[in-house]
């Protein structure tokens, strides 16, 4: 029988809804990256080591990458709105210590605890979304703003972080998260119905919870220290194997738990598991690229911090065209061809800025390449999100969401340490053999883009095996399997 209930989001209030929800998810995102172009202002303001500066981006990843299955499976167990809230709460009062951070613990501090709070904020806010938004193709234009949101984010906050950082100071990188917390708090009571549930807390947990959050605790840390200690190093090998036996440990545990963190008939769930492992591995890329173009800009093209955000400008734009036209394109062809083809285009576009030369020029050497990454990229997100989202029942909504953003912080750590390890590797060589430094650091720049375009190739083969979705919402439960109900 056809739908023929009105469309949610065609109504002001729906409109609304979704511009609230996807103003969190963009606070949450630009943070990862608003503080990269204000690191040399925050290094001489804080008395920072070269070493401990690392923190003040890492720290953010880290809580963000740890607690996220928590904070999904929270909002699935006591409710949406009230998780998000705490959320936005811990958000907004972590960006304000830090802003007037007086000192560098200060600011890692804050730093660690606006992570934790992110982690609170985004798998609720896409839950939401993902059961709000459900009739007709309410939830696939939904999911491509989302995703549009999503992959402008990063260089947006290139952007907004050079712009504060040379017009008013560094700390406004911080403070200006907080009157956009008072405004989406204000905005959840007013527009978010409230869901808050009474779950049997006696049954949460607690053990899957410890050794799951402290397997990706390690595991994010492990990524962080990886470039600095070395790959082969026993600090290194030993946090990689520490991970192996928590999260060894947390799988067996929510087999045999009675009321699971992680329910595994998730992964039941068609498609949901390739299409995380691929959105890792193109993340992990995808980041590094920011992260390397942005150094090439400062560093070798001597590019103030704004002028290096506004020339992430185009890239803007070209995600938001191309993540507006991939719902309709999700309805006709599925996400499948989409995910493959936008990753190999992304990929295509990073290997371009890989031939970045040492006096390379905006418009022929970065442009061009620029734009053809924001059209695979606003494409990719859309559709990593609709699949990544399909079929998912509404009690594990949450669930899904958290899967999904942790396999983004997880790739984007280990893109930036592998990645680095790969630069650092080639400039050191090049500078042993007598090159300029100018010279052997924009080619160990380029060496490290053209292996994340790599990466991106790699993801697309992945997709191949993902399920070809039209972002179908789905209210069927997910029944536990008959030895989650009988163990203890």
């Amino acid at each position: 029988m056809t739908d023929t209930r009105p469309s949610f989001l065609a109504t002001g209030r729906g409109k609304l809804t979704l511009t609230l929800l996807c103003a969190i998810a963009f606070l949450d995102f630009i943070d990862a990256s608003i503080v990269n172009v204000a690191l040399p202002a925050i290094r001489r303001d804080l008395d920072f080591s070269v070493q401990d500066l690392q923190w003040v981006p890492s720290g953010y990843l880290l809580t963000y990458g740890g607690f996220m299955l928590l904070g999904g499976r929270l909002a699935d167990l006591l409710g949406r709105r009230r998780v998000v809230l705490a959320g936005t709460i811990l958000f907004s009062l972590s960006s304000l210590v830090g802003g007037l951070a007086v000192n560098s613990g200060m600011l890692v501090g804050a730093r660690l605890a606006q992570g934790a709070g992110a982690a609170l904020m985004l798998p609720g806010t896409l839950s939401i979304l993902t059961t709000t938004f459900k009739e007709g193709g309410d939830r696939a234009k939904a999911l491509g703003v989302w995703g549009g949101v999503a992959g402008a984010a990063s260089a947006a906050g290139v952007l907004l972080g050079g712009v504060l950082t040379e017009t008013l100071d560094w700390r406004w990188v911080m403070l200006v998260n907080a009157p956009v917390c008072v405004i989406v708090i204000i905005g959840l009571f007013l527009l978010v119905d409230d869901d808050r549930r009474s779950a049997d807390l006696s049954r949460f947990d607690i053990g899957g919870t410890i050794l799951v959050t402290s397997g990706m605790l390690l595991l994010v840390f492990t990524l962080v220290k990886a470039p600095e200690v070395g790959w082969d190093a026993a600090r290194t090998i030993g946090g990689l194997a520490g991970t192996v036996v928590l999260l060894t440990a947390f799988t067996v545990n929510e087999q045999r738990h009675r009321d699971p963190l992680l329910p595994l008939s998730i992964f039941r769930v068609r498609g949901l598991g390739i299409t995380n492992v691929a959105c890792l591995v193109a993340v992990a890329g995808l980041i590094s690229m920011f992260f390397f173009l942005s150094l090439y800009m400062v560093n070798i093209l001597g590019y103030s911090p704004m002028k290096t955000g506004v020339a992430y400008l185009p890239l803007c734009v070209g995600v938001g065209v191309a993540a507006g036209i991939t719902p309709r394109l999700v309805a006709r062809a599925g996400t499948r061809p989409l995910i493959v083809v936008s990753l190999l285009v992304t990929g295509a576009g990073i290997y371009w800025l890989s031939r970045i030369p040492v006096d390379g020029a905006y418009l022929t050497d970065l442009l061009p390449g620029l734009m053809v990454t924001s059209f695979g990229l606003g494409m990719a997100f859309v559709s990593i999100t609709t699949a990544a989202n399909a079929n998912v029942p509404a009690d594990k909504a949450g669930l899904a969401a958290a899967l999904l953003n942790a396999s983004q912080q997880i790739g984007g750590a280990l893109g930036l340490a592998i990645f680095s390890a790969v630069a650092t590797s080639h400039t050191e060589s090049l500078l042993a053999d007598g090159k300029p430094m100018a010279e052997a650091m924009t080619s160990g720049f380029a060496r490290a883009l053209l292996v994340c375009s790599i990466f991106l190739a790699a993801a697309a083969v992945v997709a191949l095996r993902s399920a070809n979705t039209h972002g179908e919402a789905t209210d069927v439960q997910l029944e536990p399997r008959p030895e989650q109900v009988s163990a203890t």
